[in-house]
């Protein structure tokens, strides 16, 4: 990190580290994701992970993953029969969300000194994970994701969030490539995704401003084995996945263990510190 770097990400609220970790690296967490892949049980529950939709409610598979390690789905893997319309393997959206923890090839690579050091220098004091992600953007059938902002996901006081996307495939606009809004660094929190006692959840919108249009959008492709980081606060989105080539990423969600852990927070696990 350099001063440099540092007033450019207050200004933009991104930074690119292309090609910052090695082939071996990300091939160990391939691998590891597809063990994980080929041992679930696709009968036994058919979660479903909506990318386009978060007012949808979640449900009890998913609200309890947050120490855990389960397969979600594509929105569109099955038919109107509830039978999967690609392989198993092919259907997957993501594997979430304390592979941080649970994992070993995934908790050596979470917890390398580069990432603590890039996240104190970018402002995260005392840094703890929260939650981890395997994102596979299927060919085909990779859902879109909205224009959202992590921090709605991870609210603190003060605002600390820190997204680490990890490119484990080639991202490109063919196959749905993060697009991050052209200086949107200080973006105001538009929403809140809360979770009562009773498991009920809620996206509230806490600022009515609307979200940028796609054409203030910057596609973000970048090479296999690139670091992605952004803030809380950045807006971002992905087109669906029509190409015949996946998207595969490794994501970490970092915050602050100086800043207040919202009690609504949708998870509540106890972050690990790196």
């Amino acid at each position: 990190m350099t001063i440099e770097l540092t007033s450019q990400f207050q200004q933009q609220g991104y930074l690119v580290f292309n090609e910052l970790f090695s082939s071996m690296q990300i091939e160990s967490l391939r691998t590891a994701a597809q063990t994980i892949v080929e041992n679930f049980d696709a009968d036994s529950h058919k979660s479903i992970f909506s990318t386009k939709n978060e007012n949808v409610v979640r449900d009890k598979y998913f609200l309890e993953s947050g120490d855990k390690v389960r397969c979600f789905f594509e929105e569109d893997a099955f038919d109107f029969d509830g039978n999967l319309v690609v392989d198993k393997a092919l259907s997957i959206n993501k594997i979430g969300h304390a592979l941080h923890v649970k994992e070993p090839e995934f908790h050596a690579f979470s917890t390398q000194k580069k990432i603590a050091d890039i996240a104190k220098e970018l402002g995260c004091e005392n840094p703890e994970i929260r939650q981890s992600m395997y994102i596979f953007k299927q060919a085909k059938i990779g859902g879109e994701v909205r224009w959202h902002q992590d921090a709605t996901y991870f609210f603190t006081q003060p605002q600390s969030v820190l997204t680490f996307w990890f490119a484990l495939e080639d991202a490109t606009l063919q196959n749905g490539c993060l697009q991050v809004m052209n200086n949107g660094a200080n973006f105001p929190l538009k929403e809140q995704f809360k979770r009562y006692s009773d498991d009920t959840t809620e996206l509230v919108n806490i600022k009515d401003i609307n979200w940028p249009s796609d054409d203030q959008a910057i596609p973000l492709q970048v090479k296999k084995g690139s670091l992605v980081v952004f803030n809380g606060n950045l807006p971002h989105f992905s087109a669906p996945n029509t190409s015949d080539k996946s998207r595969q990423a490794f994501t970490l969600h970092i915050t602050s263990g100086n800043s207040t852990y919202n009690e609504y927070n949708w998870l509540q696990a106890k972050g690990m510190s790196i």
